[in-house]
């Protein structure tokens, strides 16, 4: 059974297709992935195999690759919304959890690489929660 995700950026001049299945999910609390997103953690999706399809924008996507390693980011040029990665070479797509305007049918599976997570983030379970903005 093949399955079908869509996506966007925030602006909507990027869109995508992916065919494939997400095998694995991850919440990287990685000092590169809170630099990236600006927040406690990315949460990437992985498929392995899978195919990625631009249907629009693809020319206003920018790619950044840290140097001597794998961490790699590509982004809307506009809008600067993280878009999915294909690292043919490792043979997966990487995507941005985020980005998905489709249903996504696995839960996260693990916080990784917790022992650089930034300093305030703990017990962030034990703080107030709004369905908007508070007062």
């Amino acid at each position: 059974m093949s399955h079908i995700h869509a996506g966007s950026c925030l602006c909507n001049a990027v869109t995508f297709e992916l065919e494939g299945e997400f095998t694995k999910f991850f919440l990287c609390h990685c000092s590169r992935c809170r630099k990236t997103s600006g927040t406690a953690h990315c949460a990437n999706l992985f498929a392995s195999g899978a195919t990625l399809n631009w249907l629009s924008g693809e020319d206003k996507l920018s790619f950044y690759r840290l140097e001597d390693t794998n961490f790699a980011r590509t982004f809307c040029s506009v809008c600067g919304s993280n878009m999915p990665t294909d690292a043919k070479a490792r043979g997966l797509v990487v995507v941005p959890a985020g980005c998905l305007d489709t249903e996504v049918d696995i839960t996260p599976q693990a916080h990784i690489f917790m022992d650089s997570k930034g300093n305030w983030d703990e017990n962030l379970g034990d703080i107030p929660t709004y369905e908007g903005l508070p007062s």
